[in-house]
């Protein structure tokens, strides 16, 4: 059988982004996301909100702090966790959050600069002609060599073929 674990979720943060450090020094990030439904029943316009925690790691959660805050709208992209552990009285304790992958920006930086849109690493709000952190320079792929005359190499075999 097959699985797949990936989810997408759009909505606002319910508090500034948190960051912690592992003892290693890895940066560790905690979203609180809101996400609601409206929706019709009976005539009357209703409202469904969805709370949970997203977890974000290294340089992702650094940036998120850095360029996020309490009612920012984002979309992460990413996997859930089903977590389960004891309280210090012995109750059983269970939760679900995401995992991120990503983090899109969806509105403005802090600042109330920048445009609307981007990933985690285009720094929206940041000063204009500042590069992004974490995004790599596209890379140029040169174009396969054309066929030779015939569809086949000069050896006959159309193996070789760029195709």
């Amino acid at each position: 059988m097959a699985s797949l674990n990936h989810i997408f979720m759009a909505g606002n943060l319910t508090k500034d982004p948190e960051v912690r450090y592992t003892p290693s020094g890895t940066a560790v990030g905690t979203l609180r996301l809101a996400s609601t439904r409206v929706y019709l029943a009976e005539g009357q316009k209703k409202e469904e909100t969805c709370f949970i925690d997203v977890v974000v790691w290294e340089k992702q959660a650094e940036v998120c702090r850095e360029y996020l805050s309490k009612g920012s709208p984002v979309l992460v992209e990413g996997r859930l966790q089903f977590e389960q552990w004891k309280t210090e009285s012995g109750e059983s304790r269970s939760r679900h959050r995401i995992r991120a992958d990503r983090v899109h920006f969806l509105g403005r930086g802090r600042d109330g600069a920048g445009g609307a849109g981007g990933e985690m690493g285009d720094a929206p709000g940041a000063p204009e002609g500042e590069a992004a952190p974490a995004r790599p320079a596209p890379r140029a792929v040169p174009p396969p060599p054309p066929p030779k005359a015939g569809g086949a190499d000069e050896s006959g075999d159309a193996d070789d073929l760029p195709f």
